[in-house]
């Protein structure tokens, strides 16, 4: 054999001796990295009968996770072949889109179009718009969303239910289904430890979780999931979180001025061959998620126009972590509405809150309906007036606030927030059903957050912890009443599991 080819040989081996060895030192290091929660688990008061040793259990692996079929890797390809990759592109080829949303020529939709020649597609039984998708059931995807056969993410649930158990179901937007590459969502771990409890108490029954959330959602979607999708498997007890997807500050600033010039983010160049390499291997591999991940962290970040001392004075705030200067703006608060103690029933609550209260409305009489009850959480921002963060390690939260919700300044992000969680409670008081009060027991722990509202894998887990902590007492007052589990169930039949069906078009020229 030629000296030459021997030497090639000596050095591919090498190569991939030493990348198999790193890929299992990350999984290694991330198995065993410290978890950014414990430090917290001493704050948050322990529900009766509920073991703090549990925190670090996960739950069992998804029976229904597969590998991902190599037409899914394909149409991943196809989205980035495309061009058109941003935001949830990826992502969204595993979803049955309404076909009242989609309408009868996805060439002519505003979103739809640049998808790569097909989409999945359900026909709604309302004929309504909403919601916009369903995810696609038994799936395992090539991003890593597992869902069971009613596209739910998570183990499979029996289509009927059974007697001694209480199912719960989740509902929400991105921040209730998780991103799509963690191992679990925060329902999923909720779920574990209240059979965890069940079992340590000597409990005859089970606990089943259904997590109806999904990405990008607002409440009319959520109120139409409830409707069409929860309600017919007759949960005892529906848990809403929500609270950003209809956070526009603009209702309380007519006169919004632009975003100052200064203050802007260099502008993402097209995302290079090894990006692209590293996302399609990301898919697998932990090496490559962690490559990737660095690239981004230390990619772009925010500037200031160099050339004078003002716009100079600027780029220090960023690059200290601090707020960005804001133009000037003058929030105007509704004439009469006590910010303290709101009357509820205005229809110019701030921040879409009457159009939310109003499908909160329509998602407890469904909940009655079938038997079972609503239950409201608290929403948890991670802002606050003078908050400084690291640029490096915290620069998507930096962006998400000062770039995504400029000009609004920290502290009214903070106030109506604070204003969003009152409005909710007082909601959940005046309609006698369970007030959840999340944001005030989780940490606002930047190394807990990816930006101001999406959790870290350990994020994640504390805001379960939490949610855990606070629905115990409600199961505990249901089963001393005897109203749990529940001895009957509607007579009507559980709906079967639905069959998506392909669109393709062809659109010719794409957008970008």
């Amino acid at each position: 054999m030629p000296i030459l080819l021997k030497n090639t040989l000596l050095v591919l081996l090498s190569v991939l001796l030493c990348t198999a060895a790193a890929e299992g030192l990350v999984r290694w290091l991330d198995a065993e990295a410290p978890s950014d929660a414990l430090k917290h688990l001493g704050e948050i008061p322990l529900a009766e009968g509920v073991q703090r040793a549990w925190f670090g259990e996960n739950p069992a692996p998804l029976p229904n996770r597969r590998p991902a079929k190599p037409e899914d890797v394909d149409l991943i390809r196809r989205v980035e072949a495309g061009g058109v990759t941003e935001g949830t592109r990826r992502s969204d080829m595993f979803k049955a889109w309404n076909s009242a949303f989609v309408g009868p020529d996805p060439c002519r939709h505003f979103y739809l179009k640049d998808a790569p020649g097909q989409i999945y597609v359900y026909d709604p039984p309302d004929g309504e718009p909403w919601p916009r998708f369903r995810f696609l059931p038994d799936r395992t995807t090539p991003i890593g969303l597992v869902t069971n056969e009613y596209g739910f993410r998570g183990p499979p649930v029996p289509v009927a239910r059974q007697t001694k158990t209480i199912r719960i179901a989740f509902i929400g937007a991105s921040t209730t289904v998780s991103a799509h590459n963690f191992l679990y969502s925060y329902p999923e771990h909720v779920g574990y430890w209240l059979n965890r409890w069940a079992a340590a108490k000597k409990l005859d029954l089970k606990f089943e979780v259904l997590n109806a959330g999904r990405e990008s959602i607002a409440s009319p979607d959520i109120a139409a999931i409830m409707k069409n999708e929860v309600a017919p498997l007759a949960p005892d007890l529906v848990v809403y979180y929500e609270g950003a997807n209809q956070f526009f500050l603009q209702t309380v600033v007519p006169d919004l001025p632009p975003p100052a010039a200064s203050l802007r983010i260099k502008s993402q160049p097209d995302p290079s061959l090894l990006q692209r390499v590293l996302v399609d291997l990301g898919y697998t591999f932990a090496l490559a998620r962690r490559l990737e991940g660095l690239l981004a962290q230390y990619g772009s970040r925010p500037v200031g126009q160099s050339g004078d001392a003002q716009a100079d004075a600027m780029a220090r705030v960023i690059a200290e972590g601090r707020e960005w200067p804001k133009p000037d703006y003058k929030l105007v608060w509704p004439e009469g509405l006590d910010e303290k103690d709101p009357d509820i029933a205005r229809g110019d609550l701030p921040v879409s809150l009457t159009t939310i209260l109003a499908d909160l409305g329509r998602i407890e009489a469904i909940a009655k309906k079938t038997g079972g009850e609503l239950a409201i959480a608290s929403y948890k921002w991670l802002v606050a007036d003078g908050m400084v963060l690291d640029p490096v390690r915290h620069r998507l939260i930096l962006e998400y606030l000062n770039y995504g919700y400029a000009p609004f300044r920290y502290r009214d992000l903070e106030r109506m927030a604070l204003f969003q969680n009152r409005v909710l409670e007082k909601f959940a008081r005046t309609h006698r059903i369970d007030f959840l009060d999340v944001a005030r027991l989780m940490p606002s722990d930047p190394d807990l957050f990816v930006d101001a509202i999406h959790g870290t894998p350990e994020g994640e887990r504390l805001r379960a912890w939490i949610v855990l902590q606070l629905l115990v007492p409600v199961v505990d007052r249901h089963l001393a009443d005897g109203t749990w589990p529940r001895k009957s169930f509607p007579i009507t039949p559980p709906p079967a599991p639905y069959v998506p069906r392909v669109v393709t078009f062809e659109c010719g020229k794409k957008s970008g």
